[in-house]
């Protein structure tokens, strides 16, 4: 395994032909088989990509889910999508309109399965799927059943853990859980949050983790953090129970960002995925930038446990900016490699 693998958080920017383009919640271009088709050559189209980059854990970039959570809910009984209402999201930063849970949860079947067993017949290299965590699932869904987010929390990380098993089954490598709450919901991330996303992936014996990001590169979060300060110490709540769970891998934003490098030093025992890679900006980082970022997080992170990552997704971006951040990542990592031996 070469010294820091590289991977993207999870999402990449849909081709024109699959759906709208720049757009958090894409409308696709087609329905019915067309679009199933589509999407998997959509997710071929980014396979390649980053192999081509030379990425070394890959993706499928979320190509068959219009959004990072709902992608997931829609295979979800108990879930009311035609009557949406508007909510805040990630405690009121945005509003959006989002479905509601009425009755017990249950997986109408699989999930990700065409994609995930797609990815895994189209590339050589160790794959990585993303799932929602079930704290971010509850912000992101209106409660009309549960009455608890505890308990709402749990009964969606039972579902999770079913798919889960399932994309394990299918070969995939690393299965990451995407909680951006934990960096809203700091002191709920840290005493049911963890507990739930242990949950989600009871029992499985392929590399787990977990991404906690300060959002996409959007309007409402841009403006968020700009309301952070100097310094952004979010993590310090929800590292330290992170470094005692089960999960292996966690991925965290750093490049570009005011997140105190050493807060790392707190996931001691953990691959941490650095990311070197600013996603609520349009310059292309050079090689360079990418290995100073990795020198920086070698500080507090042993080089064998440290992974050069995207800071989010990149689905908001422009298709020529995401394949240029791509290379610049595989480009950076190659040359923090050089730098060591030289």
């Amino acid at each position: 395994m070469p010294l820091f693998d590289t991977a993207i958080a999870g999402s990449l920017p849909k081709p024109s032909w699959l759906a709208e383009t720049e757009k958090l919640w894409p409308q696709w271009r087609s329905s019915g088989p067309e679009l199933a088709q589509a999407k998997l050559d959509a997710t071929l189209v980014w396979i390649r990509a980053q192999e081509e980059a030379g990425l070394t854990v890959i993706g499928d970039g979320e190509q068959s889910r219009q959004h990072f959570v709902h992608g997931f809910l829609e295979q979800v009984e108990g879930i009311d999508f035609e009557h949406k209402v508007e909510m805040g999201i990630r405690n009121d930063r945005y509003k959006a309109m989002v479905p509601q849970v009425v009755a017990p949860l249950r997986l109408k079947g699989r999930v990700h399965s065409a994609e995930a067993r797609f990815l895994r017949a189209h590339t050589r290299q160790r794959t990585k799927f993303t799932l929602p965590g079930p704290m971010t699932i509850v912000d992101t869904v209106a409660d009309r059943f549960y009455g608890d987010r505890v308990k709402m929390a749990f009964a969606f990380a039972e579902l999770l853990n079913q798919e889960a098993r399932a994309l394990q089954a299918d070969g995939i490598d690393v299965i990451q859980f995407d909680e951006p709450a934990f960096n809203v919901y700091l002191d709920e991330a840290a005493s049911w949050g963890v507990q739930a996303l242990e949950r989600a992936a009871q029992g499985l014996t392929c590399t787990t983790a977990v991404h906690i990001c300060y959002g996409y590169g959007i309007k409402a979060n841009i403006d968020w953090k700009q309301t952070l300060g100097d310094e952004w110490r979010q993590y310090e709540k929800v590292f330290p129970a992170l470094a005692a769970s089960s999960i292996r891998q966690v991925s965290l934003e750093c490049i570009h960002s005011h997140v105190p490098p050493e807060l790392m030093a707190l996931l001691a025992g953990k691959d941490v995925m650095v990311g070197v890679i600013d996603v609520a900006s349009d310059a292309i980082e050079t090689p360079e930038d990418v290995a100073d970022t990795i020198a920086r997080a070698l500080q507090f992170v042993p080089r064998e446990h440290l992974i050069a990552c995207t800071n989010c997704g990149l689905a908001p971006m422009s298709r020529a900016v995401a394949e240029g951040k791509l290379r610049a990542l595989a480009a950076g990592a190659a040359l923090a490699r050089q730098r060591l031996v030289a």
